[in-house]
């Protein structure tokens, strides 16, 4: 026995082993932990998926008077407005991006970079309040009039301008979404080796041509980037909260008042007085987990496809 224990400390440092022990404990331990959380949440949501069942995903009424619970209009307005969101601020952010790594001189590089990764660093309390005092009464006296005097004729730009509403809720998220984009795109960018960019050039490329290989070669980390951007734009909650209106309602306008996930179990858990009523609010959580790890799941399938077919290329 003590020859075999000595062989073992003879071929491997004791410290090696150890350290490699202990870190394979903590990445287990993340990986019991999203387990134990989505038991957790299904042993509390049991009540309402066994009334429930596949219907809660499907209805559109949410009623806790009544006790009937759909979350139809909730999972609706939380795609809609991340994928608005992220439609506008993505070309932004990788203007930005591009900006910050390829064009700005140093001495403003720094700056600008400092302010945008700040921007990512704000609470989303202070959005939401900046939301209501500023970004909404601006919407509902300015950016609503004029798109249903001009684009009326589209539903989705029909109804009354409330101000509070999908519309408010996509233009916080884009803002909020953005620096979280830029700042990763930026360093991606920043990491794509500068022989690229010399090759490019020198073999006649102008500016403009050695940016768009370097986005080629990035493109996998901008894609990371960007459903991180998603990640955090479907799990928002204070800001979305505060403008989006709160009313499970299924409507094309984005005019009119929505609910998000988060902002659903923000707003009602503290008034859930049944069990029901918080089982049904834990299944709404649970189905935003689920969401989520799905995202994210794709987003790593999705960079691994690039980076093999890139290697292959």
């Amino acid at each position: 026995m003590k020859n075999k224990l000595k062989k073992i400390f003879s071929s491997r440092n004791l410290g090696d082993l150890i350290f490699e022990k202990l870190t394979l404990l903590f990445a287990v331990s993340v990986f019991l932990l999203v387990l134990l959380m989505g038991y957790e949440m299904y042993l509390g949501s049991k009540l309402s998926i066994d009334k429930f069942g596949w219907s809660f995903l499907v209805n559109s009424t949410w009623d806790p008077v009544q006790e009937i619970y759909g979350a139809l209009p909730i999972i609706y307005g939380t795609i809609v407005s991340s994928l608005l969101a992220l439609i506008i601020a993505l070309p932004l952010s990788i203007g930005v991006a591009i900006y910050l790594a390829e064009v700005a001189p140093p001495w403003l590089e720094k700056p600008l970079s400092f302010l945008v990764e700040l921007l990512a660093g704000i609470p989303s309390v202070i959005y939401g309040l900046w939301g209501i005092f500023v970004l909404v009464p601006w919407i509902r006296t300015d950016v609503e009039p004029y798109l249903s005097d001009k684009l009326g004729f589209l539903p989705f730009f029909r109804g009354a301008p409330y101000g509070f509403g999908l519309l408010a809720a996509v233009l916080i998220l884009s803002i909020m979404v953005l620096p979280i984009i830029s700042s990763i795109s930026r360093d991606v960018l920043k990491s794509v080796p500068r022989s690229q960019r010399e090759a490019a050039l020198a073999l006649g490329a102008t500016r403009w041509q050695s940016t768009m290989i370097v986005l080629r070669d990035a493109r996998s980390g901008i894609l990371g980037a960007t459903m991180l951007g998603l990640g955090r734009a479907i799990g928002e909650t204070m800001a979305v909260t505060m403008v989006i209106g709160n009313r499970a309602l299924i409507s094309p306008s984005l005019f009119d008042p929505s609910y998000t996930m988060a902002s659903v179990i923000a707003n009602e858990f503290t008034e859930a007085t049944s069990e029901m009523y918080l089982s049904a609010l834990i299944q709404l959580a649970l189905v935003l987990f689920v969401i989520t790890i799905i995202i994210n799941a794709f987003a790593r399938l999705l960079v691994w496809r690039m980076n093999r077919r890139w290697k292959t290329t």
